[in-house]
Formats: C-alpha cells, structure tokens, sequence
C-alpha cells in the first residue's frame, strides 16, 4: 500500500520558517511529479508549489520567492522550504504523487501562522 507521509507542520510566528517532509513509500519515487497542495477552512484546496520527475518547479504566485520546493529521490522525500510566513498560509498542508492518472495523496499536516 502507497504512503505519503507528511511532517514538519506546527504554529510559527509571521515572518518565521519551516520545513516540511513527504516521505513515500511503496512507489518508484523517481517517476512521480510531486506537489504540495493547502486548504484552509472554508476555502478550496490549492496548490502551493510542484516539482516534477525533472527537478522543474513551479509555484503558487502567492509563494514565490518565499517557498523552495524540492525533492531528494534518494530518500523518496519531497520537501517544501517555507520562509517569510504570513497568517495567510496558515493552512492543512498534503503531499501529492502524481504519474499518468495514478495519483496519491497523504494525510497532511498543519501549518498554522500567527500576527
């Protein structure tokens, strides 16, 4: 069975950083793309940044120049680099896997940032 395990969310003053983890396991990492998605109460699920097989990102306007996703397929983990956090990223953060149509998600964690 696919796991997506992700780690590192927590409560953080605005203006702070951390980092989060998605290990995987039970995949050929190295195959998938991977993203980090957020979804804040009430709101719709969004993306925040994405790295695919390649190593090429792309980001969430909102996250640019604040957010550095990455990937370590030795480790088959996938990390997103969170600095400069505003209350607005307070959020549940989910890991994705994605090849072709086969798609898994993790149970996420949450990132909660105070004014």
């Amino acid at each position: 069975q696919v796991q997506l395990v992700e780690s590192g969310g927590g409560l953080v003053q605005a203006g702070g950083s951390l980092r989060l983890a998605c290990a995987a396991s039970r995949i050929n990492f190295a195959i998938y793309d991977m993203g980090w998605y957020r979804q804040a109460p009430g709101k719709q699920r969004e993306l925040v940044a994405t790295i695919t097989s390649a190593g090429n990102t792309n980001y969430a306007d909102s996250v640019k120049g604040r957010f550095t996703i990455s990937r370590d397929n030795a480790k088959n983990t996938v990390y997103l680099q969170m600095n400069s956090l505003k209350p607005e990223d307070t959020a549940h953060y989910h890991c994705n896997s994605n090849w072709r149509t086969v798609n898994y998600w993790g149970q996420g964690t949450q990132v909660t940032v105070s004014s």
